[in-house]
């Protein structure tokens, strides 16, 4: 399990690339490596990887077919930095919300708005995972906790538009104050969220109402 509070950034220093397959190899800083044992679960950009060798400063992870499909990982490259942060323990501070780690889709990011210290960020859903999404719910985004500010559609194209807003601190930790319009992020919906809103379209189905209306 995890929080989305970001703890930091790692660079990928090598990328091992075999058929349908890849491995990344990072240089994390010795404060994210305290205790960690090869067998241990870390978020990367929110997609939960085992660590499967550790040598000095460096730490590497297998990604596997459906990891390189669903998530923006197959995209990184030798010198990026991705979002670290290591599972919770037992008495933790929970500062964000429940994360498994499982990315469901990427989102892309259409808008960005500058204002004096802070910067919003929307991005575009499929309808078919942005019903999952609400105005102030929670949702994940390369793996950071964040609260969703806005929710509205594209009329054209029926994507699903949502907006969070981020403060100095998440911009200075994460990447996301890198981040590009037309720049693809991870997202994990909010579990309980998704189980309501399945169980209430079946029950509207097994009446004969549709939910849009």
């Amino acid at each position: 399990m995890f929080t989305g509070i970001v703890q930091g950034t790692a660079e990928v220093v090598a990328i091992k690339e075999l058929e349908q397959f890849r491995t990344h190899v990072l240089r994390m800083p010795a404060e994210m490596r305290e205790g960690l044992k090869t067998g241990a679960s870390v978020a990367h950009n929110g997609v939960c990887l085992t660590a499967t060798a550790i040598d000095g400063e460096c730490v590497s992870f297998d990604l596997m077919r459906e990891t390189l499909r669903l998530t923006n990982l197959g995209a990184v490259t030798e010198g990026s930095r991705v979002n670290i942060e290591r599972a919770a323990r037992f008495g933790d501070e929970i500062g964000g919300h429940s994360m498994s780690g499982h990315v469901i889709c990427m989102a892309t990011l259409s808008e960005i708005e500058e204002a004096p210290n802070n910067r919003r960020l929307w991005f575009t859903l499929s309808p078919e995972i942005g019903r999952f999404v609400f105005e102030k719910g929670y949702i994940g985004v390369d793996g950071i906790s964040l609260t969703v500010g806005e929710v509205g559609r594209n009329e054209q194209s029926d994507a699903v538009a949502f907006c969070v807003n981020l403060i100095p601190e998440t911009l200075a930790r994460t990447s996301l104050g890198d981040r590009q319009v037309g720049d693809n992020v991870n997202i994990e919906i909010d579990p309980q969220t998704q189980v309501i809103v399945e169980t209430v379209e079946r029950m509207l189905s097994s009446r004969g109402l549709d939910i849009a209306n």
